[in-house]
């Protein structure tokens, strides 16, 4: 009966730790579009393949972005509200949006587009049904996500968004001018990591060539396949790896 006893005991005690353990375990909680998260069978976010390069003992990985959302869309579908609320100190938030944000704001049903720039200006929008809404630039909706995961004590990197298969005279075209650049300048104006994603993966294809690069993009120029996630998964590495500060360097698998 004793050993009953302490039997049950010792297994209560397991799965008190083991329980207590998952609570401070830290989360990267990963947000964004269908280039980091994707179900389509052919085409792969590279937030599915990070796990890969993570010690998942050590550490959470938890994929909230989603395909077709931009940074405002993602913001309000109330998707970043959930995030928000399930941070707490000593966690990180990766962001990679602008594939979606590139449209003039207007109320058509698909429309994700945000305003130019990293500012304050706004436009407002009226639907037919009198709701109204206050569409602010991309740089601004990344600066909430930034702000509010600071405010919760977490880690927030801004991440340039992948590049998409876009040759010209032979080098693959870079997001030097718009989201890549107003990406960098948020991080910049607030102090926090930013890793330059585009560029990473741009000198890899570069180095590859045209016709190799083809091969990651089977439906189109945005989104790649199995292989071409992978690629950028390790371009998310690398960026961490940059970075040798940054405290998510702790929890990459060591090969």
């Amino acid at each position: 009966m004793r050993y009953i006893l302490n039997s049950f005991l010792l297994a209560l005690v397991m799965v008190f730790l083991a329980a207590f353990a998952d609570i401070q375990r830290p989360v990267l909680y990963i947000i964004g579009d269908s280039t980091v998260r994707n179900s389509n069978q052919e085409q792969w976010g590279w937030g599915t393949m990070l796990p890969n390069y993570f010690d998942t003992n050590r550490i959470t990985i938890a994929n909230h972005a989603m395909a077709g959302r931009s940074s405002r869309t993602f913001t309000n579908e109330r998707r970043w509200a959930r995030v928000d609320s399930l941070l707490k100190a000593g966690d990180f938030v990766m962001m990679q949006f602008g594939h979606n944000d590139g449209s003039y704001p207007d109320t058509s049903a698909r429309n994700r587009g945000t305003l130019k720039g990293t500012g304050d200006e706004t436009i407002e929008l009226v639907y037919r049904d009198g709701r109204k809404e206050t569409v602010h630039t991309y740089g601004w909706y990344i600066r909430q996500f930034v702000r509010n995961a600071k405010a919760k004590k977490a880690t927030p990197i801004v991440l340039s968004m992948i590049p998409r298969n876009e040759f010209r005279e032979g080098k693959l075209l870079r997001a030097t001018n718009d989201f890549g650049k107003w990406a960098r300048e948020v991080a910049e104006q607030e102090g926090v990591p930013f890793i330059d994603l585009n560029a990473i993966t741009a000198d890899k294809y570069d180095r590859m060539g045209a016709d190799s690069v083809k091969a990651f993009f089977p439906g189109d120029h945005t989104h790649t396949n199995k292989a071409g996630a992978e690629l950028n998964a390790q371009s998310v590495a690398d960026g961490i790896k940059m970075q040798p500060k940054l405290a998510l360097n702790q929890y990459l698998r060591r090969s």
